[in-house]
């Protein structure tokens, strides 16, 4: 089978893949596949490794009445690049690679939320601007983590490895909304209404994306946090209505906030980056070796499943 890997992976992701199959790779970091590039791959490929970004929209599968390919292998954990209905529709199986991020995921969660209550990412940047002038007792206080509050969004796999970080990792009382109950949370935790979770000292936004999702936290949600309250978004950039972000900021109606996901990334608007008080990573959840390693294998076992006619282990649809 001629399978496309759509950006540059680990070595031993592509050995593995090239074991099976006749692999072509786009060597590119960060290039999405372009509108013709999109059909191109359901056009003249059997199996295709797709990744964030790469927008197989209703209208690309439209384009293309009969796919050769049969099978969108994600290489992530996050679809909502794909429209999976439309996908099932034209005949092709999207799968996508659970587990494999989510303890580098949480660790971003935990970063972000230390390096933002800290004020962390403000100091290095006095410090490499030589504008440190010393110690000092009142010099860059910020907030205390332990023992405070977190409200998660979303106590899926990364939602509850968040949750045990806080609670074993930092004596911090958990508090959760989830669409659906959450019988073992894996931690003392309270599951409570969207608002109640948002009034939290520390808010970790860890939902997946989609339709559902869209736009999950706005101006009303942000209503419902408190001054000293810090915001975390490691979910999907949609998720958060980014304006209702900028505005609340800007405003002063909460303290800071930690991203490491935009909505419509890879553009961070000018406003965010100008505040000292927020901290930005560029999309860094599963960056690791390992992980991304471990993941692209996944999406392997995946795409060597269908090739041996067995049943797709991490099927969305």
């Amino acid at each position: 089978m001629r399978l496309l890997v759509t950006r540059r992976m680990p070595d031993a992701v592509i050995a593995a893949a090239r074991s099976r199959f006749d692999v072509v790779v786009r060597e590119v970091e960060s290039e999405v596949l372009s509108a013709d590039e999109l059909r191109a791959a359901l056009r003249d490929f059997d199996v295709v490794m797709p990744t964030l970004g790469d927008r197989f929209s209703a209208a690309v599968f439209a384009d293309v009445a009969t796919p050769r390919c049969r099978l969108l292998a994600n290489f992530g954990v996050g679809f909502n690049h794909i429209d999976v209905s439309a996908a099932a529709a034209a005949g092709v199986a999207v799968t996508n690679t659970p587990g494999a991020v989510t303890d580098a995921t949480a660790d971003i969660a935990m970063s972000l939320i230390l390096m933002t209550a800290r004020r962390l990412g403000e100091g290095e940047r006095i410090l490499r601007a030589g504008q440190w002038q010393g110690w000092g007792p009142t010099q860059m206080l910020g907030q205390h983590v332990s023992g405070k509050t977190v409200g998660i969004m979303g106590m899926g796999r990364i939602g509850k490895a968040i949750a045990r970080r806080c609670h074993f990792g930092f004596g911090m009382q958990v508090v959760f909304h989830n669409r659906s109950a959450v019988s073992d949370p894996g931690v003392p935790a309270s599951q409570v209404t969207l608002d109640q979770a948002m009034g939290a000292d520390f808010v970790v936004v860890a939902v997946p994306g989609g339709a559902a999702t869209h736009h999950l936290i706005g101006a009303q949600a942000f209503a419902a946090m408190k001054p000293t309250g810090i915001f975390i978004n490691i979910a999907r950039g949609d998720v958060v209505n980014e304006s209702a972000l900028i505005e609340t900021l800007q405003a002063g109606r909460i303290a800071g906030a930690g991203l490491d996901v935009y909505e419509f990334e890879p553009a961070v608007p000018p406003a965010l980056m100008a505040m000292q008080n927020v901290t930005l990573l560029p999309h860094l959840g599963t960056a690791c070796l390992e992980v991304r390693q471990a993941m692209g294998l996944m999406a392997v076992d995946n795409l060597i499943a269908h090739l041996d006619g067995r049943t797709l282990p991490n099927r969305v649809n």
